[in-house]
């Protein structure tokens, strides 16, 4: 049997795509490739006197390939070919069916991989690594006790005491869990910008995820936010054109298609990209659901563009005035088909539909001057008077001026300025650790103006560099935001701090911002996240070791592992490399116990401080 399986690892080697650059096998990509009957391995296996065997039967003169006995082979527990994948077996690491637990997808549709950790520490050099995902698919009757609302610590207040601005440092599904007891149907406007499924990720955040990981991911938090939303709240997706399809369907799949607004395009780049070698790609979409079918927006003021062709030529005491509104039915009416007879005795006939008006109310406006006569009395022209009009509705193109003169552009700036905004903010920081795609503040905005008033609560679970929350903090709107990467104390802290101090970038000349204000930041107590933040920054065996040890002494462990077994394959686990040992680390610990739950507030293990308690019982209400 185990020529057999060497036969195949043979057969798939000769395709660079199933292995990484180490030599260790890629399943997942095999295993999709068989799945889609990709011809390059069904050749492959066709060429193998004994993979041709195995994995072709003949029907009426016809070769049928096999792929879900083929499937089984690839997922099979005893086809290990790397000594991390054996050692990890020999642990136990196995459901209840005896399967190694990453390599079924039967919950993968539950729970998404990405819970808490991904590695995502490369810098933007170093994309084209091979990505390490520190985590194990979690079954699902666990889901309930990692959802459990955490403690709350390191409470600190910025501004004034008492505030409503809310910032949270943590894994922002295990946030977004906490928070529904307190939040549950209150927020008004969701607008977040996801990391995108792309090779080329930007700063700190690794958005390089595959495409099922990457909808799994999004899948669990999308239902979450959903409950936190209002009953005529809206929820603002930024997305690329890799993904947008796909979060269109999933989005229909939780919100339902009826509650799907508009799918706005937004001009995102002031320039095309001249190295394009196919298009350039301009533009982001920008997803709107809301719980209410029968969402309205908010009405947008006109721009001077908009309004400069209202004129008054004749001194009309009402003001600037358009010649050119429709005069006709917009759809055929049989009671509108009537003739107008004009001062000089020309007969008028009406348009194809009718006129827009019955005979009593086009007279009536006849008489105002709304409606008249064109010069030569042979059609009628309809008077718009621009006191009178109402706000614009918001179009689904969001475009932008290639002027470069950047306090002059459109209503929805471009990530150019944005990035100008950032290098204001943060001077002294390295254009290389600056965000690459960052949102400038005027996008923002505009969300928010066509989807909120003055006291609404905003709701961004992918802080980023911040921006949001400034510009919710500048409308004096009140917002929640969570991210779990280190930046949210070199990037969104201080930009925050500028704000309530009056900075005048971004929108604050607009909205006339002064300043003032306040936010609370705190973070979600931490247990195994400690280990793994200690995990990832291990380059030693002795530091492994010392981890190792630790995390046996607490007996927060996977209850798929026994400690022994590990002790008895003590050699097999040290001649691991160092990833090796740093994965199965990860995958040892308890992922339900990463943050401390808040039913274990008052558990000394755990050191949770009076002060962090009294504000968390006191988030809670329970105090």
């Amino acid at each position: 049997m185990t020529k057999f399986y060497e036969t195949v690892l043979t057969v798939l080697k000769q395709d660079n795509r199933f292995f990484t650059e180490e030599g260790v096998l890629l399943r997942n990509a095999v295993y999709e490739a068989a799945m889609q009957m990709d011809t390059n391995l069904i050749h492959l296996l066709l060429t193998n006197d004994i993979t041709k065997e195995h994995f072709f039967k003949e029907v009426d003169g016809i070769t049928v390939f096999d792929k879900v006995g083929f499937g089984w082979v690839v997922n099979n527990r005893e086809f290990l070919p790397d000594s991390y994948t054996r050692f990890k077996n020999k642990i136990g690491l196995v459901n209840n069916n005896g399967d190694i637990i990453s390599s079924t997808g039967n919950v993968e549709l539950i729970f998404p991989y990405k819970d808490c950790v991904l590695e995502g520490g490369q810098t933007f050099e170093e994309q084209k690594r091979t990505e390490i995902f520190y985590n194990e698919t979690l079954a699902p009757d666990e889901i309930d006790r990692l959802l459990y609302p955490k403690v709350l610590s390191n409470v600190k207040y910025y501004g004034e005491i008492h505030s409503d601005n809310l910032v949270v440092k943590g894994n922002n599904l295990l946030a977004l869990s906490s928070i529904l007891k307190k939040y549950e149907g209150m927020i008004k406007c969701i607008c977040i910008d996801p990391p995108y499924n792309t090779e080329n990720s930007g700063f700190g955040y690794n958005d390089s995820f595959n495409h099922s990981t990457w909808l799994t991911f999004m899948k669990t938090r999308l239902e979450l936010s959903k409950r936190l939303l209002s009953t005529n709240g809206t929820i603002f997706i930024f997305c690329d054109d890799r993904e947008q399809a796909y979060l269109r369907v999933l989005m229909d799949g939780i919100w339902g298609r009826e509650c799907y607004i508009q799918t706005v395009v937004w001009k995102n780049c002031d320039n095309s990209n001249n190295d394009a070698k196919q298009f350039s790609q301009d533009h982001n979409y920008i997803l709107v659901y809301s719980k209410n079918e029968k969402w309205e927006s908010f009405k947008l003021d006109r721009t001077e563009e908009q309004a400069s062709h209202y004129k008054n030529p004749d001194n009309d005491p009402r003001g600037p005035w358009f010649d050119g509104n429709p005069v006709n039915s917009p759809n055929p009416r049989e009671n509108l088909m009537y003739d107008i007879s004009s001062p000089n005795g020309n007969i008028i006939k009406p348009p194809a539909n009718g006129w827009r008006w019955s005979k009593d109310e086009l007279a009536r406006r006849m008489e105002t001057g709304e409606i008249r006569f064109n010069s030569t009395e042979t059609g009628i022209i309809r008077r718009t008077y621009l006191n009178e009009q109402k706000g614009l509705p918001p179009s689904s193109l969001w475009n932008i001026e290639t002027d470069f003169i950047w306090d002059d552009i459109d209503d929805t700036g471009h990530t150019r300025q944005a990035k100008y905004e950032q290098k204001k903010l943060f001077p002294e920081e390295r254009t290389s650790d600056l965000f690459k795609t960052p949102k400038p503040e005027k996008v923002i905005k505009k969300i928010f103006d066509i989807s909120t008033e003055e006291g609404d609560m905003i709701l961004d679970f992918f802080g980023g560099s911040g921006t949001s929350a400034a510009v919710a903090h500048k409308m004096k709107r009140k917002y929640i935001l969570f991210e779990q990467m280190d930046y949210i104390h070199t990037f969104i802290i201080p930009r925050l701090e500028s704000v309530i101090k009056g900075e005048m970038g971004g929108i604050s000349k607009e909205v006339n911002w002064q300043g003032g204000g306040s936010f609370v930041y705190c973070e979600l107590a931490k247990a195994n996240q400690n280990f793994v933040d200690e995990i990832q920054t291990a380059t030693t065996v002795d530091a492994i070791k010392d981890i190792y040890n630790r995390i046996i002494e607490t007996g927060f462990i996977s209850s798929k592992v026994n400690p022994k077994d590990i002790d008895d394959n003590a050699d097999d686990f040290y001649s691991l490399s160092i990833d090796d040992q740093k994965r199965f680390l990860m995958e040892l610990l308890d992922k339900n116990l990463l943050y401390v739950n808040y039913c274990d507030i008052d558990d000394e293990e755990y050191g949770i401080s009076a002060e962090d308690k009294a504000f968390t019982r006191s988030f809670y209400g329970e105090v």
